[in-house]
């Protein structure tokens, strides 16, 4: 399979799990029935640490490759960036917030990514993938517009809470891309996860998860969503997003955040919520915007390849 297939095919792939993981979220705070069970806090908690628990073998195996303190540093400050910080700030938000416009407010991670990735990292981006750019962060504010009227109830810090997750994102892609050239896309997702495996726990812990557990007639229930969310949508997913900024660059990786809210608002209207005509415009715009920035991408990242020359010699 050629890099670009296999490219859009992870992505396709991405899109899908990641658009289910909001609806998971919610599941996991609220059952089927409308009873409470975990808290927002519990089910970051309760996914961070299940994830880091099941790619505790690979994090052992991984552990040998880190040389010093500074990388063990770093992959802490990504492991946080990626997945830890978001975790909670996103059930944070979705106490007050839909999980189709959770979605659509996730697709403010490109812009965060391109502005890192050209102002620090220097790559370069031709015109019409600045434009293309555009055009699909035109459709993500579109997107947003459309939906927030019937998709939000609390304040201004719900909505900051999802934006501040995708600044976190925007961070560790490059960290990843041009900063851990030398790891698998296994090695840095299994010791990303197993750098928070102790504060994961100790949250865990701390916000009375256990006393849920063995009090709430639902916990099984929302042990079951949190417990695919954290599997498929948390540790198997941080393995294919990791592949992907491997074989990609930061700006095509960063794409899949335009396709989650397309999933996140059908999923939605699966279940109940409404959608119109101006969402489904929106999404075709952001398509289009997505397809212009990556038909014409450059084959070859040239600032990522003498980055990676410099690092070896």
């Amino acid at each position: 399979m050629s890099k670009n297939i296999l490219s859009w095919s992870l992505l396709v792939l991405l899109s899908f799990i990641w658009g289910s993981s909001f609806i998971l979220m919610k599941r996991g705070m609220t059952a089927l029935d409308g009873t409470p069970i975990f808290t927002h806090t519990q089910v970051a908690a309760l996914r961070m640490a299940i994830a880091s628990t099941a790619l505790l073998p690979f994090t052992i195996m991984a552990f040998k490759k880190i040389k010093n303190l500074k990388k063990f540093l770093l992959f802490f400050i990504i492991g946080m960036t990626a997945n830890f910080m978001p975790a909670f700030l996103f059930t944070y938000a979705e106490t007050e917030v839909s999980s189709g416009f959770a979605g659509m407010l996730n697709s403010f991670t490109p812009i965060f990514t391109v502005i890192i990735s050209v102002l620090i990292f220097g790559q370069k981006m031709k015109p019409i993938q600045v434009f293309g750019t555009f055009v699909a962060i035109t459709g993500s504010v579109l997107l947003m517009f459309s939906g927030y009227n019937i998709s939000f109830t609390g304040s201004w810090s719900h909505i900051l809470a999802i934006v501040l997750a995708t600044l976190f994102y925007g961070i560790s892609m490059n960290l990843i891309k041009f900063k851990l050239s030398d790891f698998k896309p296994m090695e840095v997702t299994a010791l990303c996860y197993g750098s928070f495996i102790v504060p994961a726990y100790f949250v865990l812990f701390a916000s009375g998860t256990h006393e849920v557990i063995q009090s709430s007639p639902k916990a099984i229930e929302g042990l079951f969503f949190i417990s695919i969310l954290a599997l498929v949508g948390t540790a198997f997913s941080g393995i294919i997003f990791n592949k992907l900024i491997a074989n990609s660059t930061t700006i095509f990786s960063s794409s899949v955040t335009y396709f989650i809210p397309i999933v996140a608002i059908f999923i939605g209207f699966l279940i109940g919520e409404n959608i119109n005509m101006n969402q489904v415009g929106s999404m075709a715009i952001i398509i289009i915007g997505v397809f212009t920035v990556n038909f014409f991408s450059s084959k070859k990242d040239i600032n990522f390849i003498k980055l990676l020359k410099k690092s070896r010699s």
